[in-house]
């Protein structure tokens, strides 16, 4: 009983429980939860849905990453700094999830909602390649291009997420 009061009053606990809820945020909504949904729903219910999906993920997954250094065993912020192995990799995963929050998850939206537009003045699927508008070219390789980064600043956050996590389990030691 004691063990577990203890286990209680120490960050340990909570730093695997953050660490795991991001990197299982993480590889749910990459890898399972879009791909389920675009196959499932019609187009414009895929992108309401997606509009309004990834903002609370990216705000999440910073929050996370926050909340992943700030319970850092065994005093927080205090031993994170001390551990250069530990502090690249968060660093890391936060800047992709702020720019993807901020920059390229607006960017990518506002891009999609064009698209949008364009398909009705248009008349047509931004997918209709034959007999394209050049306004429907800028939306789709505007589109694209914010997509891509988006795609991109993910997957390098889960890289330096699951870095981070090689990191800490050198350290866990196993007791017998």
């Amino acid at each position: 009983m004691a063990s577990l009061l203890d286990a209680l009053r120490s960050l340990l606990p909570y730093h695997l429980l953050a660490y795991g809820t991001l990197l299982g945020t993480q590889l749910y909504q990459s890898f399972i939860n879009t791909g389920i949904c675009y196959r499932a729903l019609p187009l414009p219910q895929f992108t309401t849905l997606q509009k309004r999906i990834f903002p609370a993920y990216f705000r999440a997954s910073v929050a996370l990453v926050i909340l992943t250094a700030a319970t850092h065993p065994p005093k927080s912020v205090a031993s994170l700094v001390r551990h250069v192995s530990d502090v690249v990799p968060l660093a890391i995963a936060l800047a992709m999830n702020v720019l993807n929050w901020l920059v390229f998850g607006p960017k990518t939206t506002q891009a999609m909602i064009e698209r949008i537009h364009q398909e009705t003045r248009d008349g047509r699927s931004y997918r209709d390649v034959e007999g394209m508008s050049e306004e429907m070219r800028l939306a789709n390789r505007k589109f694209s291009r914010n997509h891509a980064m988006c795609i991109h600043l993910n997957a390098i956050a889960m890289v330096a997420t699951v870095w981070y996590g090689f990191s800490l389990g050198s350290r866990i030691t196993v007791s017998a």
